[in-house]
């Protein structure tokens, strides 16, 4: 409701009412506020022969009720100001004149603010989402520039286009205006160019001894125990490094939550002493219920474990300031966002923005984060090829759908060898680690049975594992279709096919064959060529190779047998699982003599020579 008893003084009332009255109001826009200047009843003589307009009546008072209908609205010292609305009809009191901002605190006032806050108690503490908040922009003071961000790519632009330039989708482009959102912070999408704060006043280089003083190298890393924790520890190097970030990717359905769960249960139970215990999974796939569930199913009853489901980092890290933990595990890195950063979460610029976030959190805090990422149809972690130069560690977890056996593979890492492999079986029971991986691709056949012809063994190194690896080949005369080709590459398989022709002059011409490697191993190494051709002889002629020889050696276009790097570790491998005999070139028999094996080493220069070699064993 309007105030009746609002007092304007006016120098005159005929300027007054041309201002009020309009010939209808839809006709002429609304007039500007009516300034008025209200002056204290502590000085009556400067309001002398002025008077009063009542806005609601539309009629002129005498100063003496215009001084009786005042009330509490009307200052009681010094000057006010007060503007009339027309829409409401109301004149509004102001302690400062219209357009101009009320007087800066003084020094006493300030100082008093400050006072109150340090007796309430309120510390300046740092957070920990300070981190992940974007910072302000600095620069001169004005209207904030709009761009226009693809919403597939991330690519950025100064003006809308129909179609992005970068990825050539068509309708892609948002606005985004920096500061639009009252809970973003204002920031530059480059804002963690610098991922370690630097500040150059206290900052200085340092010697190598003062880096390395006082520090344990055999102690630094946070160790893994248990058959489970030495597998890993194996692919990272020694154990997980402070303050490094790790990322973690594989197929949908592989088992990166399982292992990283696993992992995370190892890591809180392996305190030393003056060492925080928390380790937080954070999930933003999946509620904390969930996590649960499959941590009772896998047996995990770690009470220093914490699951939090969020997808903010700056609400993340903010959770667990509290706790300190040991740990951080996001799973995954296409689910979290960061509010000063246009796009959802999963494009390119967020993606990219979380993982300069956490690493730049990882080196403040000495806390390892580990990431999980999903991978795209090629098999690439998905977000930007920068992704993977930005953390530390970049891990792949392999494994066929239909097999049980899964393969964690390094393929950068910073603090150890990218040649080590982890070898895991999925049970119902989570990952368990696979002690002797040699022979997990073996299968047991009988010597004397007659399926044995085409069928040869080869040593073959993944990493620092060696797996001996049946092939199998079968040999179809006159068949009408070509042969096919399963675990070996085709073009590789059509040169040792062509070698064994021109060189060994078997008539494969009118045969149809057919090459599988069992289990499900793809054969890409050299080393097994021998035995593939060892395979497709023994179908051809119809000769079984006894179980108890293996083949090590690459065929090279002359049908000559090279030598393959680590002979000495196949032959060491093989001979520990019982092998009685192994084929090798004629040119790694000085180097496999002083190692004294119950094995029987049988080189030979040539394919006929192995041929031959073979005849003489059956006999």
């Amino acid at each position: 409701m309007p105030h009746p008893s609002a007092a304007a003084m006016l120098p005159s009332p005929s300027s007054l009412l041309r201002l009020l009255r309009r010939p209808h109001p839809r006709l002429l826009p609304p007039p500007p506020p009516l300034l008025t200047r209200f002056l204290s009843s502590s000085s009556p003589g400067d309001a002398a022969g002025w008077a009063s307009y009542d806005p609601l009546t539309d009629s002129l008072a005498p100063p003496a009720a215009a001084a009786a209908a005042s009330d509490s609205e009307a200052p009681a010292e010094g000057e006010a100001w007060g503007v009339f609305d027309a829409v409401t009809g109301r004149i509004v009191m102001k302690e400062h004149p219209p357009y101009s901002q009320p007087p800066p605190p003084g020094p006493d006032e300030e100082r008093s603010k400050v006072g109150r806050r340090r007796s309430a108690g309120v510390k300046d503490e740092a957070r920990w989402s300070s981190v992940a908040a974007v910072g302000k922009a600095r620069g001169k003071a004005g209207k904030e520039r709009a761009s226009y961000v693809c919403g597939n790519c991330g690519e950025g632009f100064s003006q809308w286009w129909g179609t992005c330039r970068h990825c050539e989708a068509m309708g892609t482009l948002t606005k985004y205006v920096p500061g639009s959102d009252p809970g973003a912070s204002v920031g530059s999408h480059h804002a963690f160019r610098s991922w370690i704060p630097q500040k150059s006043k206290e900052m200085v280089p340092q010697s190598l001894q003062q880096v390395t003083k006082g520090v344990d190298q055999s102690e630094w890393r946070i160790p893994l125990s248990g058959n489970f924790g030495m597998e890993i520890a194996r692919v990272l190097g020694g154990g997980v490094v402070p303050g490094s970030l790790i990322l973690v990717g594989g197929d949908p359905g592989v088992g990166k939550s399982s292992l990283i769960l696993q992992l995370a249960s190892i890591m809180s139970e392996n305190i030393g002493a003056g060492e925080s215990s928390a380790v937080v999974y954070v999930s933003g796939e999946e509620s904390i219920e969930q996590i649960g569930n499959r941590a009772d199913r896998m047996s995990i009853k770690s009470r220093n474990l914490y699951l939090y489901s969020s997808t903010d980092i700056e609400d993340i890290l903010d959770k667990i300031q509290p706790l300190s933990p040991r740990a951080l595990i996001i799973d995954s890195i296409q689910t979290v966002y960061l509010r000063g950063f246009a796009g959802s979460a999963g494009n390119m610029t967020q993606v990219k923005e979380c993982t300069s976030a956490l690493l730049r959190f990882a080196k403040l805090t000495n806390i390892p984060v580990i990431l999980i990422g999903h991978v795209t149809k090629t098999g690439d972690i998905a977000g930007p090829r920068l992704l993977e130069h930005i953390v530390d560690v970049v891990l792949y977890m392999e494994g066929e759908r239909c097999l049980s056996h899964r393969l964690l593979r390094s393929v950068k890492n910073r603090f150890g060898s990218t040649d080590e492999l982890g070898v895991f079986e999925m049970s119902g029971y989570g990952l368990q680690p696979v002690l002797n991986p040699t022979e997990m691709f073996l299968t047991e056949h009988d010597s004397d049975s007659e399926i044995l012809a085409g069928l040869a063994v080869a040593v073959v190194l993944d990493g620092s594992r060696t797996f001996a690896i049946e092939v199998q080949a079968l040999c179809v005369s006159g068949s009408p279709r070509n042969g096919e080709v399963v675990g070996i590459p085709r073009n590789r398989a059509d040169i040792i096919i062509s070698v064994l022709m021109k060189q060994a002059g078997l008539k494969l011409q009118d045969n149809a064959v057919f090459l599988n490697v069992v289990s499900g191993f793809m054969l890409t190494e050299t080393a097994g060529d021998l035995a593939i051709a060892a395979s497709i002889c023994s179908s051809f002629l119809e000769y079984p190779i006894p179980n108890d020889i293996a083949f090590i050696g690459e065929v090279g276009l002359g049908g000559e047998l090279r030598t393959v790097p680590r002979m000495d570790k196949r032959v060491l491998a093989i001979a520990k699982l019982g092998y009685k005999k192994c084929v090798v070139p004629k040119t790694s028999e000085k180097l496999l003599r002083p190692l004294n094996l119950e094995l029987e080493i049988l080189p030979c220069s040539n394919l006929k020579e192995v041929i031959n070699t073979m005849m003489l064993v059956l006999t």
